[in-house]
Formats: structure tokens, C-alpha cells, sequence
């Protein structure tokens, strides 16, 4: 499984963008893959082609009216895990020996 963090945002369109970044997220929501919100981006999680499959459709939509792009990805990939969008942080706080913001 992949975890994969994007952002994905126009250039030209002005200081809030939030307009653009709110498509992005009706395409993660409605794609049935696992996903995280953060204030820097989006953590997807699932096979290769899903989770860039979902990252293409957000580009997709953004061109349509945006001549510009910036995109940032960091992808993870650990053969034979699954649901470490919570397990990973539970790791942290076990480590810890207690929980965090989130």
C-alpha cells in the first residue's frame, strides 16, 4: 500500500485559493479512497495506480480554469501494510506514552 501526500494549488489566482483546493477535496471525498485532511495537504492511502489515479483527476479539474500549477508529492510505499494513515501516529504515541494533537 502507498501512502501518498499532495498539494495541489493554482499560481495567478490570488492570495486565497481555498475556491480551487475545495474541488480537489469533492473529487478525494467522493473517490472512496482513505484520506487525511491537513492544513499543508492531503494523505491518501491505497495501491499505486488508486491513489494517482485520484491525484490526475484533481490536476484534471484544476486545469480546466487554472493556466498554472503547483503540485508537491511525497509518497511511502511498505509492502504489505495497510491503515497506516492511523497506524503510523499510533506508533508516535505509543512510543510517547501518550496521545497528540490530531
Amino acid at each position: 500500500m502507498v501512502l501518498l501526500e499532495f498539494s495541489m494549488s493554482p499560481l495567478g489566482k490570488g492570495e486565497s485559493v481555498g475556491k480551487y483546493v475545495s474541488r480537489s477535496l469533492d473529487i478525494i471525498d467522493r473517490s472512496g479512497v482513505d484520506y487525511r485532511l491537513n492544513p499543508m495537504g492531503t494523505v491518501l492511502e491505497g495501491d499505486w495506480d488508486e491513489v494517482l489515479s485520484v491525484v490526475r483527476q484533481c490536476f484534471e479539474r484544476m486545469r480546466k480554469d487554472c493556466n498554472r500549477i503547483s503540485c508537491t508529492i511525497k509518497m511511502d510505499y511498505r509492502k504489505g501494510y495497510s491503515g497506516r494513515l492511523s497506524s503510523k501516529v499510533a506508533s508516535v504515541e505509543k512510543h510517547l506514552k501518550r496521545k497528540l494533537k490530531g
